[in-house]
């Protein structure tokens, strides 16, 4: 039973890793704008993450030498997490609050090569 039980496991985790959303955001800030547009991205960050459950990870960072980069890893349980996510009101104050302090913005998908680790990484899902 135990066996079973833990093939089943396994098999619903490889199906969530595969049917997750994941996405870079490659986000350019101006310059004058980098300090406020941080304390939002921050606070929407740590709002979709808590709120969110199928939110797996928000994850902003900034290129060391060109602060102003900023690049977020973003994964979705699949595409209807993403899509709600893009309803919420933390999301759409950040959108609509820093929409003049973005020069340029780049949404890469991305493809996760190796779904059995993602899965052991992301345990939100289970």
């Amino acid at each position: 039973m135990k066996i079973i039980l833990g093939i089943l496991l396994f098999s619903a985790t490889m199906t969530n890793a595969q049917t997750m959303m994941v996405r870079i955001s490659e986000i350019e800030i101006l310059p004058e704008y980098w300090a406020d547009y941080n304390a939002i991205l921050k606070k929407e960050a740590a709002a979709s993450v808590e709120k969110e459950k199928g939110v797996v990870a928000i994850f902003p960072m900034s290129i060391k030498q060109e602060p102003t980069q900023i690049r977020i890893v973003e994964i979705y349980a699949d595409s209807s997490a993403y899509q709600a996510h893009l309803k919420t009101p933390h999301f759409q104050h950040y959108k609509t609050t820093t929409l003049k302090m973005v020069k340029a913005l780049k949404l890469v998908d991305m493809y996760a090569l190796d779904p059995k680790t993602m899965s052991a990484i992301f345990k939100k899902l289970e």
